[in-house]
């Protein structure tokens, strides 16, 4: 209507005044306090249902000078933002943290340091009530400089010379889980192909470890390694020299799902099928696993629990490294070993 003022936001009074009670009471009511002012739960249901039907938002910003919190996580990534399938842990995070009434600050440095420390000043300004360190690879890093006391948890990485959280997959015991997928349907020859990206992923490390436990409980040799990089250019790169000189797995562990979408590229071009001729397991999770035909069984990063985890361990003030299970994806790339079949 012509001349009318815009409705501007509903008061903790006015949605008070609505319901009949004190501004006292409706702050208990909607701060989830009213065990202390022993509130019937008639009054509390009247609340409520004024300030969801008037639009009652609090005011964050008086509510942080008054507490000197501001209800909000920082989070600072190298690439996860971006990330195919990575992102997954803020949609983790973001969940866990509007379940205890925050919003994420996210800000993706790229690896680069002097991105970091500028994210870290922005964040320190406004005041974050804590900080979520994050990868888009399990790794090993440093803590940035300029946190201050600032409680932080790291998330798919760590620094052994801090104290803080972290919040990790069980890289390991996916190598023994990736290991086992194969040893249980038969295969007793077993090749891995790839090898660590860079020194401070921890990725790769673990996961070999873990493999070569699993061998060596069962009493095999360590498997065949062939190196190669983690993209799918690498490992095509890698794989099909190797193929074409005669090489004839019957078991392959691909340390990336990127990995066994170069490797399914290579045995294709032999004419050698998934699972028939070779069975494939992979890690990760992604959605490459799922694309590829027939899809391949990956070890999954749990990045949604990740993230969730990181969050409710860094509002509880948490002290511990915690390790959650990466859980087997089956696909159609596993058979047990039979008579190979000629291809002409």
């Amino acid at each position: 209507m012509p001349g009318a003022r815009p409705r501007g936001r509903v008061t903790l009074a006015e949605v008070a005044s609505r319901a009949g009670v004190s501004r006292t009471t409706a702050s208990y009511v909607l701060n989830g306090r009213t065990a202390q002012m022993r509130i019937s739960p008639a009054v509390e249901q009247r609340v409520r249902s004024v300030a969801e039907s008037a639009g009652y938002r609090p005011d964050l910003a008086a509510a942080s000078l008054r507490t000197r919190r501001s209800r909000t996580i920082g989070v600072i990534s190298d690439h996860v933002a971006g990330g195919m399938f990575s992102s997954r842990l803020l949609v983790g995070a973001g969940r866990a943290a509007r379940e205890q009434g925050h919003v994420l600050l996210i800000g993706e440095s790229g690896g680069e340091p002097a991105t970091a420390a500028a994210i870290i000043t922005e964040m320190v300004d406004r005041r974050v009530d804590g900080v979520l360190l994050v990868t888009a690879a399990t790794s090993q890093v440093r803590l940035p400089e300029g946190l201050g006391p600032l409680p932080v948890v790291t998330v798919n990485c760590t620094d052994p010379d801090a104290s803080s959280t972290s919040v990790l997959p069980d890289e390991r015991a996916g190598g023994r889980a990736a290991a086992q997928v194969l040893l249980e349907a038969g295969h007793r020859g077993i090749v891995v192909a790839g090898e660590d990206a860079a020194p401070e992923v921890l990725a790769g490390r673990l996961r070999l470890a873990g493999i070569a436990e699993a061998l060596s409980a069962a009493g095999l040799p360590p498997a065949e390694r062939i190196a190669c990089g983690w993209t799918v250019e690498g490992a095509y790169a890698g794989l099909a020299p190797w193929l074409h000189g005669g090489a004839r797995p019957r078991a392959l562990v691909c340390l990336t799902d990127r990995v066994a979408m170069g490797a399914y590229q290579a045995l294709a071009e032999l004419g050698l099928r998934v699972p028939e001729d070779v069975s494939v397991v992979s890690f990760d999770g992604s959605e490459i696993a799922q694309w590829l035909r027939p899809s391949v069984t990956s070890v999954a990063i749990p990045f949604d629990e990740m993230g969730a985890r990181g969050v409710r361990a860094l509002l509880d003030g948490e002290q511990a490294q915690v390790l959650l299970p990466m859980p087997v994806v089956d696909g159609g790339s596993v058979a047990a070993p039979g008579v190979r079949q000629e291809h002409h």
